[in-house]
């Protein structure tokens, strides 16, 4: 094992130039010396175990929830950030024309969410209403007729099929 020179004691009195390059070539040698053989990790080879009685800890970023959770709070981050840049310009704009209210900005920053709100709520609306009426049919016959209306529902990554029969 190489171990680096002892550097010799000293008293405060300067070095000679023959000193001060013994010095620097001790000093660039134990630099150079390469460093002893010790491990730099470990790794734990015993088994884990399948169970234990320590709960589940969340782990950094997005907490645990369903994907749908998921998709639905990146929508809203990524909708939410569209509204800076036009409010940023509109504010730039204020305040190069010398007209900047802290009112007017103030609505300028809730002008996108006070009419997103409404327009989102009358679509589901209009969207529930249209599920809600029945489809209106007229038939007209001219002999016997035998009428069977089959509704169909299926739903699910593992497809459940529920047939209901009306006679």
């Amino acid at each position: 094992m190489n171990e680096p020179t002892p550097a010799p004691a000293r008293t405060g009195v300067p070095l000679t130039d023959v000193e001060a390059a013994t010095e620097a070539r001790r000093i660039i040698a134990d630099a150079y010396r390469p460093a002893p053989d010790a491990p730099t990790s470990y790794r734990d080879t015993s088994p884990l175990p399948l169970f234990g009685d320590t709960p589940p800890v969340a782990q950094q970023g997005t907490p645990p929830m369903s994907q749908r959770a998921v998709d639905i709070g990146r929508l809203m981050l990524t909708a939410g950030l569209s509204t800076v840049p036009p409010g940023l310009i509109a504010i730039g704009v204020l305040v190069a024309s010398r007209h900047a209210d802290a009112t007017v900005i103030g609505m300028i920053c809730a002008a996108p969410a006070a009419v997103a709100v409404p327009i989102l709520a009358l679509a589901r609306l209009f969207t529930r209403a249209a599920e809600a009426a029945p489809d209106e049919h007229h038939h007209h016959y001219n002999a016997p007729v035998r009428q069977e209306n089959t509704t169909t529902h299926t739903r699910g990554l593992i497809a459940r099929t529920r047939n209901e029969h009306h006679g």
